[in-house]
């Protein structure tokens, strides 16, 4: 199963979710884009700072680097854990939470 798939099953458990993007999936909530699939086929999921440090550390991950940029708050997913999506919901769900606490950025679609 390629990862694109993992992903698509994980976003699948959140109905208030919608999985965006052609070239690069993701998702986002009011305007914050919480989760991607790059271009390597590596997950990467938002946290808040102090998630993300416990994260990295019981994981053993990484920060998620996109053009050469540490993206803030972003670790990568361990295939592992992309592939038992079981294991992997209760962090989406973390993520989806952390997202929801931001105040909302506005849309810059003309009305």
């Amino acid at each position: 199963m390629k990862n694109l798939d993992h992903y698509e099953r994980l976003v699948e458990q959140f109905p208030s979710v919608t999985r965006k993007g052609k070239t690069m999936p993701y998702t986002s909530l009011n305007g914050h884009m919480f989760s991607f699939l790059d271009k390597e086929g590596k997950v990467s999921i938002r946290f808040s700072d102090a998630e993300l440090e416990i994260f990295l550390e019981k994981y053993s991950t990484e920060r998620s680097i996109q053009h050469n940029s540490v993206m803030r708050g972003y670790a990568i997913i361990p295939q592992d854990m992309l592939e038992d999506t079981n294991k992997l919901v209760p962090y989406f769900q973390k993520s989806l939470d952390y997202i929801g606490s931001l105040k909302p950025k506005p849309t810059k679609k003309p009305k």
